[in-house]
């Protein structure tokens, strides 16, 4: 009967993961096109992306590369870039059960994405690792093809429509920020400020001077902790924060699932 659970949970997973993946494939593909400009090529994109499934993180890490960055400055801006999976991997754990073996944790902790975790997350009940294992099957190879198409694409295509796809990876990230700016005065202001402080360390006399890598490293660290001390977030009440997951869930039942893609 375990048996027939996982799979029933992993088909769920894989369907589930679909919308998901495909979503994956047209961002990795614009991610692909940077990386082919920083001069990586297919094979090692494919690695690249299968390794690491976060546009953020991945981006960071290529921007890193073409700014001829060390490899620990490299591996610093990434576990910065990518940090907020820490705290979705701790709130996934709270939803395992206690005797689920250390492997399958250690697994499911590979693919921790905005979107798998919250396809999972939302789910009833404690978490079925099969059904992120399913998600997973779907969405990670498709994110790391997309990453192996773009730069394929970029090495075949003329320069300016090179260019012009390009220009997808900050549309993408545009989109990421402007909602959570126009909701949040303190998030407009950070963004507006590390806008404004990435153009003066490039050029001002001392730090202008370190590599890029080091220079993104320190004022992430810097307006980070500066916002963490001057606006704290109250912590959410875990009623209220029951009561939205319900509310979630019981809309599931109603609506088909969607893929949000928001990587």
């Amino acid at each position: 009967m375990r048996f027939r659970d996982n799979k029933r949970v992993f088909a769920e997973g894989m369907r589930d993961g679909i919308p998901i993946g495909l979503g994956y494939f047209a961002v990795a593909f614009a991610l692909g096109i940077t990386a082919k400009e920083a001069g990586l090529n297919a094979i090692q994109g494919f690695i690249m992306s299968m390794l690491n499934m976060a546009s953020a993180g991945e981006y960071a890490g290529i921007a890193s590369i073409a700014g001829y960055a060390t490899l620990f400055e490299i591996a610093v801006i990434t576990l910065i870039a990518n940090a907020r999976y820490l705290l979705m991997s701790f709130a996934m754990s709270q939803r395992l059960d206690p005797g689920l073996p250390i492997h399958h944790r250690f697994i499911m902790a590979i693919d921790v994405t905005d979107e798998l975790f919250g396809i999972a997350i939302s789910r009833k009940g404690t978490l079925n690792p099969y059904y992120s294992y399913g998600a997973a099957l779907i969405a990670a190879p498709l994110w790391s093809i997309g990453t192996s198409v773009g730069i394929i694409a970029g090495m075949i295509l003329p320069v300016n429509v090179v260019s012009a796809l390009g220009v997808a990876l900050f549309g993408m990230f545009i989109s990421i920020i402007i909602p959570p700016a126009r909701q949040e005065k303190v998030v407009l202001g950070l963004v507006i400020i590390s806008f404004a402080a990435s153009f003066a360390a490039s050029k001002l006399p001392m730090i202008s001077g370190l590599s890029s890598g080091t220079r993104t490293i320190i004022l992430t660290l810097v307006i980070c902790i500066a916002a963490s001390i001057l606006f704290p977030r109250e912590p959410e009440d875990p009623e209220e924060e029951a009561e939205e997951l319900a509310e979630v869930s019981e809309m599931e039942e109603v609506l088909p699932r969607e893929g949000g893609i928001r990587k």
